[in-house]
C-alpha cells in the first residue's frame, strides 16, 4: 500500500504534510519490520531534504524500538547534523550513544533500560544501583569509545565522577563493627 501511495505521489500533487505523514508511517513500518536497507532506500528516494529531515525527526519522536531509534539517530547525525539546533543535536547524539550502550546489554534486559536510552549517564547509574557490575564495565568501555571527540553534555569525567561516587558508597558502612568479647 505504501508503494502504491508513493506512485500516486509522483502522478498527482500531494500536500506536504500528507506526504510527510505517508513517508513517516512507511519508514516506521519498515523499521519495525527490521528492514533497515529498505528504510535507507526510502529516505534516499525523498528528493526534498526538508521533507526527509521532518520524516526522520518525527519518526524518532515516535520512540520506535531500539534498533529503529539507533538507525534514525545515526541517520540524522550523518545527514542533517548542520541543520539541527545544538540542543536537538545533543539530544539525538545522546540517544545514539544510549542506544549503543543498550545494545551491549543482554537482550532480555534491554527492555528494563529502554526508557533511559536518551540518558546514557542515568542508565549507567541505574545499572550501578542494580549491581550489574559486569554490564557497567562493558557500558563504560562503550561510552568512553563513543564520547571521544563528541560534545553531547556528557564527558568521561562525568562517568568517572559517577563511578567514584558509587565506589565510595560501596565502601561506606552505616554502622561500626564491634568486637565481641567473651
Amino acid at each position: 500500500d505504501y508503494e502504491l501511495c508513493e506512485e500516486w505521489e509522483h502522478l498527482y500533487p500531494v500536500p506536504r504534510e500528507d506526504l510527510i505523514n505517508l513517508h513517516r508511517e512507511h519508514l516506521l513500518h519498515l523499521l519495525e519490520m527490521g528492514d533497515m536497507e529498505k528504510a535507507l532506500q526510502l529516505l534516499q528516494r525523498i528528493e526534498d531534504p526538508g521533507v526527509c529531515l521532518a520524516i526522520s525527526e518525527q519518526s524518532l519522536d515516535q520512540h520506535p524500538n531500539l534498533a529503529a531509534s539507533h538507525f534514525l539517530a545515526d541517520y540524522l547525525t550523518a545527514h542533517f547534523y548542520a541543520s539541527l539546533t545544538t540542543a536537538r543535536r545533543n539530544e539525538i547524539q545522546a540517544l545514539y550513544i544510549g542506544s549503543k550502550v543498550l545494545l551491549t546489554l543482554p537482550e532480555v534486559s534491554r527492555v528494563n533500560y529502554f526508557h533511559l536510552s536518551s540518558r546514557p549517564l542515568l542508565m549507567l547509574e541505574q545499572l550501578l544501583m542494580n549491581m550489574k557490575v559486569d554490564w557497567v564495565a562493558v557500558a563504560v568501555q562503550t561510552l568512553q569509545q563513543l564520547l571521544a571527540g563528541q560534545e553531547i553534555g556528557i564527558t568521561v569525567e562525568d562517568i568517572d565522577s559517577l563511578l567514584s561516587k558509587y565506589a565510595e558508597k560501596a565502601l561506606n558502612f552505616p554502622f561500626t563493627l564491634k568486637e565481641k568479647r567473651s
